[in-house]
Parts: structure tokens; C-alpha cells; sequence
């Protein structure tokens, strides 16, 4: 299994997390609330966390190719969705060996 976590600074992260959501949820199975998410690719999946400040992301893929994608994916929409904060978007990988499968 493979990780990546990302941490987005905005007002908006509710809203992001929503308009995410919304719009992948016609493709592929969503859960969410305005604090917190969950979308399902066939290659990924990844949680949303939303608060005052900012709006975490944490992605798993079993192979990094997918890991890859799976955090291109959400990147990509994310900032078209944030286009006027022009959002900064780090993703930080955690070593396989780290990671609880529970």
C-alpha cells in the first residue's frame, strides 16, 4: 500500500471538499459531509478533511503508479475548482513499510 498526504491552506476547504465530491461522485462511489470525504477511484482512493483553515488530503494506491495518478487526479481538479487562490499543492509520500493496513 502507498500514501500521500497533502495539505491545502483555505478559507474554502468545505467547499472544495464538496464541489470534489459532487463532481467525482458522477463517476465513481463518494461519501462526504461538509467536513470530511471519501472518494473511490478503480485506482485509489482518497479522504478529504476540511476545516477553517485549510483541507487535508490523504491518498492510497496499492502500486505507485496509482499512488501517481490517484494524487494527479484530485491535484488537477482541485486547483481548476480553486483557480482564484491558485492553490499550493505538496503532496508528502510516506515509505510503504509506515503505513497501518488495519
Amino acid at each position: 500500500m502507498f500514501k500521500s498526504t497533502a495539505n491545502v491552506t483555505t478559507t474554502r476547504a468545505s467547499i472544495y471538499l464538496q464541489q470534489l465530491c459532487k463532481h467525482f461522485g458522477h463517476k465513481v462511489e463518494v461519501q462526504f459531509d461538509p467536513q470530511s470525504g471519501k472518494i473511490k477511484f478503480p485506482f485509489g482512493t482518497c479522504a478529504l478533511s476540511a476545516d477553517d483553515t485549510a483541507l487535508d488530503l490523504t491518498v492510497l494506491a496499492e502500486t505507485q503508479p496509482d499512488l501517481t495518478k490517484t494524487t494527479r487526479v484530485i491535484a488537477s481538479h482541485l486547483e481548476r475548482f480553486a483557480f482564484r487562490e491558485n492553490p499550493t499543492i505538496v503532496w508528502h509520500p510516506y515509505p510503504t513499510s509506515s503505513i497501518d493496513t488495519a
